[in-house]
């Protein structure tokens, strides 16, 4: 698609508190046209799902991180948004909001949604209930205040690009399988398989970009 526009549970795992923490975009995934459900029935919409990893403290000054495979690493949170920069599209609100200012006219008819990897925000994360489990969200973007941007944490995750028009297989089968089974619902991946026939060339991903101009 070129980008121009929770976790499963089961299991106990460390949620990101609610609070307004320094994020950095490091992951940008194609989900395909994907069918949904609203108010005004199903749809068929493309998604993309765009991924932050954290830095902060929660209430009791306790770091934002985790231990991956024994090396503490940043929280990270998702949101995932219907392709289109439509004034009244999820994904516009956001990214004006982020910016600090909205698209114009022209902006709007070709953003490269892939400028946003190494990018970073203020994130607001709040919690919600669901089904009796407790789900947290990112409830808002906002511009990384002046003192700051001379200060940014160091990047930690590795920067994630996934293209359905040009799929990278290392980057795919390192997703958990629920994310993988979303995906492979998707039109564009039925179309990639039949391109590539019994499989996919590894691509290299070194995106980085720490002051994309968006």
């Amino acid at each position: 698609m070129a980008f121009i526009a929770k976790d499963s549970g089961g299991g106990d795992f460390k949620k990101v508190p609610p609070g307004a923490y320094i994020g950095r975009c490091y992951s940008l995934v194609d989900l395909g046209t994907q069918l949904t459900t609203g108010q005004y029935g199903e749809k068929l919409q493309h998604k993309i799902r765009i991924g932050w990893e954290l830095f902060g403290e929660d209430e009791q000054g306790n770091p934002l991180t985790v231990l991956v495979d024994g090396k503490e690493m940043p929280m990270t949170i998702t949101k995932s948004y219907t392709v289109s920069l439509h004034e009244k599209a999820g994904l516009r609100k956001d990214l004006a909001a982020w910016r600090g200012k909205d698209f114009t006219d022209e902006e709007a008819k070709a953003f490269d949604v892939s400028k946003l990897v190494g990018a970073y925000c203020m994130v607001n994360a709040t919690t919600s209930e669901t089904n009796g489990k407790t789900y947290t969200n990112v409830a808002g973007l906002t511009p990384l205040p002046g003192a700051l941007k001379n200060a940014k944490p160091a990047p930690v995750h590795e920067n994630i690009v996934f293209d359905l028009d040009n799929p990278d297989m290392k980057v795919f089968n390192a997703f958990h399988e629920k994310l993988q089974e979303a995906i492979k619902k998707s039109p564009e991946w039925q179309i990639s398989q039949r391109k590539s026939g019994s499989g996919f060339d590894d691509m290299p991903n070194d995106m980085e970009d720490d002051s994309p101009p968006f």
